[in-house]
């Protein structure tokens, strides 16, 4: 075992924050929690002392500097956390920092961290704590016009608490997101682990994410993360390998798609577990098949979970009863749950909290998500990406056989266009394409199963049909010579309008 292996690991707790630590903080160690007004330091730096206790019995001190010990219990309170109950078992305790008017008038310009020290020392001595959190030093730090003393005080201040073997968490300011880690330029210097939270404003949205500066002699993903703070779960972290790779032998088990068509070119159905991306401009035939699909795990006897992000339930029931689709009716049977939703109501973050939560909840066989690409009008491509990732080891730990649809940005656009699809294409293990292709001055609908993971599957793009009885797929498309080629210098197959996959 290497030196480096050999740090022991205190786990946060914190949701997904363990993953991207590598096991959590290194122990007996000050980590600099920094961030703008807004990032999320002191739900970091409380949920660090809950968690502590709540799930590994290990009592905290919370120092505050800023808000009072009564405000700190009243925001808390709205995550479940009791922290005046654990006040009475002797599990958390306050040092109320927060420097009173009459030692503002007595000390002016400097501050004396000895008392400060010796009630943190007493705190920690007579709960037998383990953790202990600083909110935030930056309203001390404020009175000082020489960063040499910043920095004096901050080693004091760390040096406090090594001395004491505690794991602790130490909050202060930064002046803008990507200007510098603290607002000092030094206190990162005198402490081993420094994490950024950051607060950024992109294309009109918030988008919140973490990031491990260092953690001295420690491993640690790099590079930024996304977050949220959830009402209910408090501070959610969500990395790529947000549940790592399932344990579980993959599934050799075939499901229906709903379409006996489309089964027979998937070589008989989807594998149980298989992730399966479905991608075709308005109008192609997505949210039919995703249709057919639930209702068809329904009628095996599957539960099956639903999220549309194009179309209101008011929509979404009258186009479903068009094709004989009774939603109401199966939902009474309480084998499908469908969520209708508009991307701009939430955050990408608070989306893969919800599809999440309703996962865990509902314990669905079947998932489908319609469509990914109305996510991308409030997130960047590579959010997006994180987030189909991080569901996707949601859904393959619990082996949900899951449907993605996407949509290019233009439906007959003649040039690439960006497209989240052709990313995804990649991390799935079926990819299906409907397109539209022009045929003696006509619009005609196809279908091509591009890739199949682990099964034989038809090559041919054949023809689509929709009727008021649903989709029908027929005979392989003419030769080249008998379709015309929309003015595409390099279609993906011939006289097939490309969407960018």
């Amino acid at each position: 075992m290497t030196e480096t292996d050999s740090i022991e690991r205190v786990p946060t707790g914190i949701n997904g924050f363990d993953q991207v630590a590598i096991g959590g903080l290194p122990a007996c160690r000050p980590t600099l929690v920094t961030g703008t007004t807004g990032s999320g330091k002191t739900i970091f730096a409380g949920e660090f002392l809950a968690r502590g206790i709540a799930k590994f019995g290990q009592p905290g001190v919370f120092v505050t500097f800023e808000e009072p010990p009564e405000a700190i219990r009243r925001n808390f309170a709205s995550l479940g956390f009791p922290i005046e109950r654990w006040e009475a078992e002797g599990k958390w305790a306050f040092v109320d920092a927060a420097e009173s008017k009459e030692e503002e008038a007595a000390v002016i310009g400097a501050y004396d961290f000895g008392a400060l020290t010796s009630r943190i020392d007493h705190a920690v001595r007579r709960i037998g704590a383990s953790r202990v959190a600083l909110d935030s030093v930056g309203a001390v730090f404020a009175r000082f016009t020489d960063t040499g003393i910043v920095r004096r005080e901050s080693h004091r201040l760390a040096s406090t608490l090594n001395s004491l073997g505690v794991t602790s968490i130490i909050t202060a300011e930064r002046n803008s997101e990507y200007d510098g880690v603290s607002r000092y330029h030094v206190e990162e210097f005198v402490v081993d682990n420094v994490i950024v939270l950051r607060n950024v404003l992109i294309q009109e949205r918030r988008r919140r994410t973490v990031e491990i500066v260092k953690f001295r002699g420690a491993p640690h993903r790099t590079g930024e993360w996304l977050f949220t703070i959830d009402p209910s779960e408090g501070f959610v972290v969500i990395p790529l390998a947000f549940l790592g790779m399932p344990s579980a032998p993959a599934s050799s088990t075939r499901v229906t798609s709903g379409n006996a068509e489309l089964d027979r070119m998937c070589g008989g159905g989807f594998y149980r577990d298989a992730v399966v991306l479905l991608s075709g401009p308005s109008g192609s035939g997505k949210t039919l098949t995703g249709l057919r699909f639930l209702e068809a795990g329904v009628a095996a006897g599957e539960q099956c979970l639903g999220f549309t992000f194009d179309e209101t339930r008011e929509q979404m029931r009258r186009n479903a009863l068009g094709w004989g689709i009774d939603l109401d009716g199966l939902e009474e049977r309480g084998l499908l749950h469908v969520v209708c939703d508009y991307p701009e109501v939430a955050s990408l973050e608070d989306y893969f909290i919800r599809i999440r939560r309703a996962v865990m909840d509902f314990r669905p066989e079947r998932l489908v998500i319609d469509t990914l690409s109305a996510l991308e009008r409030i997130a960047t491509p590579r959010a997006l990406l994180d987030l189909v990732i991080a569901l996707g080891a949601v859904v393959r730990e619990r082996r949900i056989t899951t449907l993605f649809t996407s949509a290019p940005i233009s439906r007959y656009s003649p040039v690439q266009t960006p497209s989240i699809a052709r990313e995804l294409a990649s991390l799935t293990d079926v990819t299906i394409a409907l397109r539209y292709v022009q045929r003696a001055g006509m619009i005609q609908r196809t279908v091509a199963v591009v890739q199949n993971r682990g099964s034989a599957h038809d090559e041919a793009v054949r023809q689509v049909t929709i009727t008021s009885e649903g989709m029908h797929i027929g005979a392989p498309v003419a030769s080249l010579d008998e379709v015309e080629a929309a003015g595409l210098d390099a279609p993906p197959w011939p006289g097939v309008i490309d969407d960018g996959i």
